[in-house]
């Protein structure tokens, strides 16, 4: 086959995963969830997983992710995704348990249930999206923010003296003995976009061979809740984020 054959339109295997749902996305323009959503899908379409996937979606931004794939979800209260996961996996141990939450919902009000099903190791993957914001209720100061950001509740920047330190989660889920695999990737780029799929099928897979919990971290962008373009969100991150919460793997066994 020419090269010319191979590129053209009808040869190209890049084309839009069958679990993705024909739905108009809520997500602002320039979010980082609809990339990630895509992932999912897409990775389960490959790898014929979506008769088995289970999906458990909480409170904020993520709450309407059933509404984008196509598999069976549940709903949970806000932060108590890794607490459901952990019922529906181990009465249903077959399945790809997952959960997709937010950092307003995983490492606020859901660090217990998120801590505690990691140190117990259940078999489940949680796919967290770190945009170091509230981004569905107005912008106000997660446990994420970074130190002198800017957000609706710390309008002249997080401070440590009122507000603490911005919590990495990440680091402290590599810690317990119940954690397989912890990695914190990016889809800012097409590079990473690939990088965070590898990533996400890692611990798809760690769930379905029952070597204990999988976290995959997403840094992501809130161009809304930060005020700036995609574009300035974007750079903003790579300058700022990634220093509090590094690119890589932090534990895989």
């Amino acid at each position: 086959m020419e090269i010319n054959d191979i590129i053209k339109p009808e040869n190209c295997v890049y084309k839009k995963p069958t679990l993705l749902n024909d739905t108009n996305m809520h997500y602002c323009p320039g979010c980082s969830h609809g990339v990630v959503h895509k992932l999912i899908a897409e990775i389960l379409e490959e790898k014929g997983w979506g008769d088995k996937a289970i999906g458990v979606s909480p409170v904020g931004c993520a709450v309407f992710a059933y509404k984008y794939v196509d598999i069976d979800w549940v709903e949970a209260a806000h932060g108590r995704a890794p607490a459901l996961a952990t019922a529906i996996k181990r009465l249903q141990p077959d399945k790809l348990v997952f959960t997709y939450q937010g950092d307003g919902d995983l490492a606020a009000i859901g660090t217990g249930e998120t801590i505690h099903a990691a140190n117990r190791g259940e078999n489940i993957a949680i796919i967290f999206i770190n945009n170091a914001i509230y981004g569905m209720t107005g912008g106000q100061m997660a446990p994420t923010t970074l130190l002198g950001m800017k957000t609706a509740t710390t309008p002249y920047g997080r401070r440590v003296d009122l507000n603490g330190y911005p919590l990495a989660i990440s680091e402290l889920v590599a810690h317990l003995d119940g954690s397989c695999y912890v990695t914190r990737q990016s889809v800012h780029t097409p590079a990473a976009v690939r990088k965070a799929k590898a990533a996400i099928i890692h611990a798809f897979e760690n769930s379905m061979a029952g070597k204990g919990t999988s976290l995959v971290e997403i840094v992501s962008t809130c161009n809304a809740g930060w005020k700036m373009t995609p574009a300035q969100a974007n750079d903003w991150m790579v300058e700022h984020m990634f220093k509090k919460y590094p690119i890589g793997d932090l534990k895989n066994e």
